[in-house]
């Protein structure tokens, strides 16, 4: 059976890492392999791109919205082809920290980019790669931007470091991918306790699983 491939979007503080371990954990106590990834990054090509893409320039050397586009498909098209296509075929599950949507939203809705322009970019970057489950962990913009903020110590990356407006346009954004893809993209409460937050997921994949392997059996 080919692995499954579920992202987790959401702005910087919604809590995404705590609930993608949470979900390794589960699925790795059932018997599952699996693999966890970041976007930008999870490979050593990806990894320079991301601190390229997150380090603060010297001023008058600013990342242009159309090379940070190019740069995260950079990174993308990396990952894609090294570690997520093979380890999926290889049935493994794989767990991401951002990816498609996460351009869609940041560079289309965020920097104003032209949405179609940045799909052509995404489907160049990860071919016929596409999420099984999307989890998009949704909070007030403000109040998630706090949580980057205590979480970091105050010392902000370049992503995290966009003024609050920017974060708005981010939240509205990753919504209305929602409501174009509700089949496949499930909206959670960030502010719910993280154990509720677990267990609604793991609801939702065991489900999946369930479902397939029914298909499988047929």
């Amino acid at each position: 059976m080919r692995g499954l491939f579920i992202t987790f979007e959401g702005s910087e503080g919604c809590g995404k890492s705590t609930q993608i371990m949470r979900l390794r954990e589960r699925l790795e106590s059932a018997g599952h392999q699996t693999l966890v990834v970041r976007e930008p990054g999870g490979t050593a090509v990806g990894e320079e791109v991301r601190a390229l893409l997150l380090a603060h320039l010297e001023e008058g050397s600013a990342i242009s919205a159309h090379t940070e586009l190019l740069l995260f498909a950079a990174s993308r098209a990396q990952l894609v082809a090294e570690k997520i296509g093979p380890a999926l075929d290889a049935g493994v599950h794989v767990m991401a920290d951002r990816f498609l949507d996460s351009t869609t939203v940041y560079q289309g809705f965020g920097r104003g980019l032209d949405l179609i322009a940045v799909s052509q970019i995404n489907a160049l970057a990860a071919g016929a790669c596409r999420p099984d489950l999307t989890f998009l962990l949704d909070m007030d913009a403000a109040a998630a931007h706090a949580r980057a903020h205590s979480r970091s110590e105050g010392q902000m990356d370049r992503m995290e470091s966009e003024p609050m407006d920017f974060y708005e346009k981010i939240r509205a954004g990753y919504l209305q991918v929602a409501r174009e893809e509700k089949k496949r993209v499930s909206v959670l409460d960030a502010t719910q306790p993280p154990d509720e937050l677990a267990d609604r997921i793991w609801e939702a994949v065991e489900h999946k699983l369930a479902r397939i392997s029914s298909a499988i059996s047929r």
